[in-house]
């Protein structure tokens, strides 16, 4: 995406702490309307560059633009964002109106006018009549709604998340997940928001973009980040991944391949190799991308291994199955589709057979 596309712009980004160095040169585009989300673990600089897009720490070098102006100069309570923490901080002294009116305290607005605006807000994260209750009356998932409809009264044009359901259960975080996302798509602004969550990240978002040491690594939209990782830090990253050694060996023909650890010959496209004849490389393939057979499949490729090791996870079980030419076991992810007692479908030492499609492939540099 070109900068003159983007809604917000950020340009050649560093930020440094005395000789800590938390954002190293980031640049990437936003655009209007899209729910963004900056993804990594801890330390990996995501908030601190949420709070330079709030104004609340200063870019060291670099620019940030929103809405094609530069905002170097601009404090936080000038710029077109409103942001949203995890902490919820919702005034306990308050009741839910008073608490999602406080940014328009300074506004000329009638009491009348004021009382609208709220009652637009209540209905808007499913409070209706909640205008009067306390702050200690609510519940976790209340009390960041509260905070989602103080924060978008004021109309940014751009609304930050830090990391807002991390306070919550998995239950309700997993509600409040399809709720921030539909009040998104509702209200129709730039969400930005900041987790560390993978699965709230890929449920969530239009486009991710995953962090590490203070830099980005890949932007991209979750389908492409999990299924076409372009390092392995990504792939890593994103969901569960196995990883093997290789040798690139081209055959003049359409399709290349790769000799890899425990796979054998593989089959690869010409266009997925980049690198010449006896290069090393790395092949990657998701669990689930196997199928797991205790019969030898009618499958173009194949081998044999034997279960070292299962887990019963209910919906799906895990499988490690370890095969000749590799050190770890290969895991496999299988969907409980038939009402079987989980993983004792394939019990510990059982040989069985593991096939896959060569279009699931996924070649990378080696590290």
């Amino acid at each position: 995406m070109s900068s003159s596309d983007a809604f917000i712009s950020i340009q050649n980004v560093n930020k440094f702490f005395g000789s800590f160095q938390a954002i190293n040169n980031v640049s990437m585009d936003i655009k209007q309307g899209e729910f963004f989300s900056l993804l990594g673990a801890s330390g990996c600089g995501k908030t601190t560059l949420l709070r330079m897009l709030a104004g609340f720490e200063s870019t060291s070098s670099g620019e940030i633009y929103i809405d094609g102006q530069p905002t170097a100069d601009v404090p936080p309570h000038h710029r077109p964002v409103n942001m949203v923490f995890q902490s919820y901080a919702i005034f306990p002294h308050l009741n839910v109106a008073d608490n999602i009116a406080y940014g328009l305290r300074k506004q000329r607005l009638s009491k009348a006018k004021r009382a609208e605006m709220v009652d637009e807000m209540l209905e808007l994260i499913k409070l209706p009549g909640y205008g009067q209750r306390k702050a200690n009356e609510l519940s976790g998932g209340q009390r960041q709604r509260i905070a989602l409809a103080r924060a978008l009264i004021l109309r940014p044009k751009v609304l930050l998340l830090d990391e807002p359901l991390g306070a919550l259960d998995k239950q309700l975080r997993e509600q409040m997940q399809l709720e921030l996302r539909a009040l998104q798509r509702q209200v129709g602004i730039t969400f930005v928001f900041v987790t560390h969550d993978q699965e709230e990240a890929l449920t969530l978002s239009d486009r991710i973009a995953v962090m590490s040491g203070g830099q980005v690594l890949q932007v991209d939209t979750p389908s492409r980040l999990y299924e076409t990782p372009r390092t392995r830090e990504v792939a890593s990253f994103i969901g569960n991944m196995n990883f093997f050694r290789g040798t690139v060996r081209r055959n003049g023909s359409a399709m290349g391949a790769v000799e890899a650890e425990g796979l054998g010959h593989i089959p690869v496209p010409l266009e997925n190799l980049t690198k010449p004849d006896g290069a090393t490389v790395q092949i990657a393939l998701r669990p689930e991308k196997f199928l797991l057979t205790e019969h030898k499949p009618d499958a173009e490729f194949a081998i044999q291994g034997k279960v070292a090791n299962a887990a019963y996870l209910g919906e799906r079980s895990h499988y490690y199955v370890s095969v000749d030419g590799k050190e770890e076991p290969i895991a496999v992810s299988a969907q409980n589709l038939d009402r079987v007692n989980g993983a004792a479908a394939a019990p510990m030492g059982a040989p069985m057979w593991l096939s896959w499609s060569p279009d699931a492939v996924v070649v990378l540099d080696a590290d």
